[in-house]
């Protein structure tokens, strides 16, 4: 094949391609090395006050080991993300006290699907009769908070998580 005629058998890349199938799996079903490239971009990092650690592979147990405390616990956690089988972050709902809160951490190159991603987790929610109700944390330096309104999730307040602020707004499941 000529370098003039590589693109046209090239497939596009998977962010770009039109059949976008989101499906969720369990984090332990995820390379470790994934995660790590995914949770070391600085990228990623700028909107996660508490990430002040390195991820290497003890960091990615520990971290797939308390998520899956979670699904033990609480029968909901945390899950791997996948569109069309290639892991491009995680997200879910975690239990905070009585509240069922909402977080998803998307590698760089995949931003833009945070939208459709969040409306299949929130329908969800909406459909586990366990959550009346969604939180959501964000960082003070997300600037963007459109798609919480769109949802119809409402700004609670700020509050302290673990010695940094974050912005915490509510979504009404029921």
């Amino acid at each position: 094949m000529s370098a003039s005629t590589a693109w046209i058998s090239r497939k596009p890349p998977v962010e770009t391609q039109v059949n976008h199938e989101i499906t969720f799996a369990r984090l332990p079903s995820i390379e470790p090395d994934d995660i790590i490239a995914h949770m070391s971009d600085p990228r990623v990092a700028e909107h996660m006050p508490l990430l002040t650690f390195e991820w290497d592979e003890a960091a990615v147990a520990k971290f797939v080991a308390n998520k899956e405390e979670c699904w033990r616990r609480d029968g909901l956690g945390h899950w791997a993300i996948l569109l069309n089988g290639t892991y491009v972050g995680w997200g879910g709902f975690q239990k905070e006290g009585n509240e069922w809160d909402y977080g998803l951490v998307l590698s760089p190159r995949f931003f833009g699907l945070g939208a459709r991603i969040s409306k299949k987790a929130i329908a969800f929610a909406i459909a586990d009769e366990r959550i009346p109700f969604v939180t959501f944390l964000l960082p003070p330096s997300r600037k963007n908070r459109g798609a919480l309104a769109r949802l119809g999730a409402k700004f609670v307040g700020n509050v302290d998580y673990d010695g940094a602020v974050f912005l915490k707004y509510r979504l009404e499941t029921e």
